[in-house]
């Protein structure tokens, strides 16, 4: 049985709450009547054209992405426009929009860098930056691998649990070196190798690394690096997110999760 779509936001705020945000950001309804009832739900990492394309195809009541489809400010979402355009085919077939971002980062327990270190099967994972009210809260996780392995075991690991994407996984430090401790952050975290460190990680998992951090961090004593696909990082969050929902809402609503790779990155010459 559909229940109203405010029903709906309030669980999901209740799991990723708002306040946990970043300043920045844009979480939360971005289209929808909170009184439309909601009986599908699709789960998604980024609001792209194909992936509204999903929600209208299978009669879904709304859209949940990690990332946001109006980050900046905007003035206007004309139908002319590329992001104006997925708003006003989203409300022409009856579909809301919800985005849960920096909030479902930082979230304990079913946010997205709890997901990515469960999915790598660490143990006892805690925050790398705890939030001060909540200490199971906050950005990026550190745990300890099940049983020690080669760098370069760990990076086949990462490959092996993550989604398949055209980049891969990218590795900086010795093949060899012993990884017990990992430290991991979904999305952009490069800004998380101190803490990292701090922590005794051995390695840090993270996305959009850029040239100069890792050329420096190869240069002093720290953890490796491994670097992945920004989609395929936060994609472990999406069936946890989802699986939470349906039981919050003890099975009111179907939930589903798309398949669709939105890493904007399609293919690659050369090794």
């Amino acid at each position: 049985m559909p229940v109203p779509l405010r029903e709906v936001i309030a669980a999901l705020d209740a799991r990723y709450d708002p306040a946990l945000a970043e300043s920045w950001d844009a979480v939360g309804l971005v289209c929808g009547d909170p009184d439309e009832p909601v009986g599908r739900v699709l789960f998604a990492v980024d609001p792209t054209t194909a992936v509204v394309d999903e929600v209208i195809g299978t009669g879904a009541d709304l859209l949940v992405t990690h990332h946001p489809l109006l980050l900046t400010p905007v003035h206007g979402v004309p139908a002319d426009d590329l992001k104006g355009r997925l708003v006003h085919r989203l409300i022409r077939a009856g579909a809301g929009l919800f985005v849960a971002h920096t909030n479902a980062d930082r979230a304990p327990g079913s946010g997205v860098n709890a997901a990515l270190a469960d999915v790598l099967g660490l143990l006892d994972a805690r925050p790398l930056e705890p939030t001060t009210a909540d200490p199971r809260a906050g950005l990026g996780r550190v745990g300890e691998l099940p049983e020690p392995m080669t760098l370069s075991a760990f990076a086949g690991h990462v490959a092996a649990a993550l989604p398949t994407t055209v980049g891969g996984v990218r590795a900086a430090g010795d093949p060899d070196r012993v990884i017990r401790r990992v430290a991991v952050c979904g999305g952009s975290g490069g800004s998380l190798l101190a803490a990292a460190a701090a922590a005794g990680a051995d390695v840090l998992l993270t996305s959009d690394l850029k040239h100069h951090p890792v050329s420096d961090a190869g240069e002093v004593d720290g953890p490796a690096l491994c670097d992945v696909a920004h989609y395929a990082s936060e994609w472990p969050w999406l069936p946890v997110a989802a699986d939470r929902l349906s039981r919050d809402l003890a099975g009111q609503v179907e939930v589903a999760v798309s398949q669709l790779r939105t890493d904007p990155w399609t293919w690659r010459a050369g090794a």
